[in-house]
């Protein structure tokens, strides 16, 4: 087995730019009900992951910010607690499981960085629990 045999594709996968306001990260996070989301930057490199808390923890320190102007914060200002480590491509099945076991999803990049999807635990999961039980 390899990486790409669990790739969810960039295409499938609900992301964001780091040049994106704060209100488009709340509202892609809101429709996907997902609780966290990659964030690329203008090259399509994966720079890190954003939360729900994150957001939540930028409207509670910065004075003035409310659900009206959310819209005046780029998504790179805002500081991410969650530190999601990326995974090549072309590393080592089991280097994608160590950081599977501590996240739940693993963006995965190519050589020059750049997002082209993720693992998610829940297929990892699946794929092994239907193996053992075949």
């Amino acid at each position: 087995m390899q990486i790409s045999d669990f790739l969810f594709p960039k295409d499938n996968v609900v992301y964001i730019n780091s040049s994106a306001t704060m209100q488009e990260a709340l509202d892609k996070l809101e429709q996907s009900q997902y609780t966290a989301i990659p964030v690329i930057d203008g090259e399509g490199k994966y720079i890190g992951t954003l939360s729900e808390g994150d957001l939540f923890w930028k409207m509670k320190s910065a004075p003035g910010l409310s659900f009206q102007n959310l819209d005046t914060i780029k998504v790179h200002e805002i500081k991410r607690r969650i530190h999601n480590e990326c995974v090549s491509i072309k590393a080592h099945l089991e280097d994608m499981l160590h950081l599977a076991t501590d996240q739940n999803f693993v963006p995965v990049v190519d050589d020059n960085r750049i997002f082209i999807g993720m693992i998610r635990r829940k297929d990892i999961i699946e794929y092994y629990t239907s193996n053992i039980t075949d």
